[in-house]
């Protein structure tokens, strides 16, 4: 069995995380978002490179300086493991779900996702790694989720993914640049296509923020 969201109003989630990114922000120089434009009568999937503690900040920052303001969302959901869900009681009410990978439930829990997306309006929080890692890998490993996710999606589900990049440079900050790509809707889905494009686009991410360096051989962006 899996534990399933229960999440408040979205004004409270939004009001909660408004809080928090005033108080996440200010420990920052700079965040700055290339945007996208986003699709109208859609639910959406935020992919996001998973690299630290603050990974959900940045996926909630998207969200809603970005993504809420084209297109107003109606709930946000996230897969979190089942562990740190009974650990963390409070995770059902901010959207969460849980998720057992190589458990029986497995298939329970990504039928909810395609459940949840199936309204317009809604979004789902995912990394795809699975793992943490380092934000400057060059090849980002996905795991099977995302597949069995969207080839079970009923309606108009536009996928996103954000690369984010922290430097600090001359300031004692960092700053977060957030690169986003539209990886187009489960209507046109080609998981292949999908991997080499977000790949593509992160080597670019991290690329567009190097001011000096020139890397030889395989290392070349």
């Amino acid at each position: 069995m899996i534990i399933k969201a229960k999440p408040l109003p979205l004004p409270v989630i939004k009001y909660g995380s408004a809080m928090l990114m005033w108080f996440f922000r200010r420990r920052f120089n700079k965040m700055i978002i290339d945007p996208i434009d986003i699709k109208p009568n859609h639910s959406y999937i935020l992919m996001c490179n998973h690299f630290g503690f603050l990974d959900g900040f940045f996926s909630y920052y998207v969200a809603f300086k970005h993504i809420d303001k084209q297109q107003k969302l109606k709930g946000l959901y996230t897969m979190s493991l089942k562990k740190q869900m009974e650990k963390n009681w409070w995770l059902k009410y901010c959207g969460s779900f849980s998720v057992e990978p190589g458990k029986r439930s497995i298939d329970e829990s990504l039928d909810y996702a395609a459940e949840v997306l199936s309204t317009p309006g809604n979004i789902l929080l995912y990394y795809p790694q699975g793992n943490l890692e380092s934000q400057h890998i060059r090849q980002i490993e996905f795991k099977d989720g995302i597949y069995e996710i969207v080839t079970r999606l009923k309606g108009n589900c536009q996928m996103i993914w954000n690369s984010t990049i922290l430097e600090y440079y001359e300031s004692t900050k960092p700053s977060a640049y957030m690169n986003m790509l539209d990886c187009g809707t489960n209507n046109n889905f080609d998981f292949e296509a999908l991997k080499k494009n977000i790949n593509a686009h992160h080597l670019q991410s991290m690329r567009k923020i190097v001011r000096f360096t020139h890397e030889e051989g395989n290392l070349t962006y």
